[in-house]
């Protein structure tokens, strides 16, 4: 199994994108992950607060480390649905992202992922999303 550094780096590899935010992995172990968005002042929105498209793309590559926690970080799979429910404004601060796996079938994997603005235990956005399984070519 990779280590964090080694997890992290396969994740931007992956999704370029969160390199070029800076999403940092805290955590990732038996189907769970724990992320961090650090504050950039491109990804405001109006009302200084952080954009919507940041906080999904943030949900969705928490969901892929999840997976990839299980997988020794190698998954292909991909996001087939997400819900996304914003319940307040993160504001202008870095966004933690906690996801989890709760089914993991064959071909399809159900998760939730919860965001909350760093030191504050306030959801600001609760995700449920669902992904179609592609296992890696060997």
């Amino acid at each position: 199994m990779p280590d964090l550094q080694e997890m992290q780096a396969i994740i931007h590899r992956g999704v370029p994108l969160a390199a070029a935010w800076g999403v940092e992995l805290l955590a990732a172990e038996g189907g769970t992950a724990l992320l961090r968005l650090p504050f950039r002042k491109e990804l405001l929105r109006p009302g200084n607060t952080i954009s919507g498209p940041a906080l999904m793309g943030l949900a969705d590559v928490a969901m892929w480390a999840a997976l990839l926690s299980l997988t020794e970080g190698r998954d292909e799979s991909v996001t087939s649905s997400m819900n996304v429910n914003f319940l307040r404004p993160a504001g202008a601060v870095p966004v933690l992202a906690e996801a989890r796996l709760i089914k993991r079938g064959k071909r399809m994997v159900y998760g939730e992922i919860l965001l909350r603005a760093e030191g504050s235990e306030e959801l600001c956005a609760h995700i449920t999303t669902h992904w179609a399984v592609i296992t890696p070519s060997r």
